[in-house]
């Protein structure tokens, strides 16, 4: 059984505000195969402040930075690669094969792609007399299905 009752906000495993947990389900068995942290209205307060804070001084950082920071999530993602598989397999109950061939894939294929896509992104547009700048307004909190597709 997987049990991970903390949460994850500014670069440390925190408990939950609500102190509750959920069951995670294999829907291929029905059997409960592990509990994560119940989230709640102040959690997500906690973690956009954390990322809002970081956000202040990242969307300073250079391309070069950025893809940096891409290229040691990807490697991380590699190295976790078994345990992403078996997580994704459990969770989904999908075959290993699905898990591995597609929901890993596609995760390690957006960071990939996030990457490649600034090599080319302009920051900067000149139209006519006016210059456009694309820059993130901030951080949102987003309550998003955890399931395939």
């Amino acid at each position: 059984m997987r049990d991970q009752t903390k949460q994850y906000i500014n670069g440390e495993w925190v408990e939950s505000h609500s102190g509750e947990t959920i069951a995670v389900i294999n829907p291929a068995t029905e059997e409960v195969f592990g509990h994560i942290a119940k989230g709640n209205k102040a959690d997500v307060d906690q973690a956009v402040q954390a990322a809002h804070d970081v956000y202040l001084s990242f969307r300073n950082s250079s391309v070069k930075e950025r893809q940096d920071l891409l290229d040691r999530i990807v490697k991380e993602y590699e190295n976790r690669k078994d345990d992403l598989i078996e997580a994704m397999t459990l969770e989904l109950g999908a075959p290993v094969t699905q898990s591995e061939k597609v929901h890993y894939q596609m995760g390690l294929n957006h960071f990939k792609a996030a990457r490649d896509a600034l090599n080319d992104f302009q920051f900067e547009e000149r139209r006519g007399d006016n210059l456009i700048v694309k820059e993130a307004i901030g951080v949102a909190g987003l309550v998003t299905p955890w399931n395939f597709p």
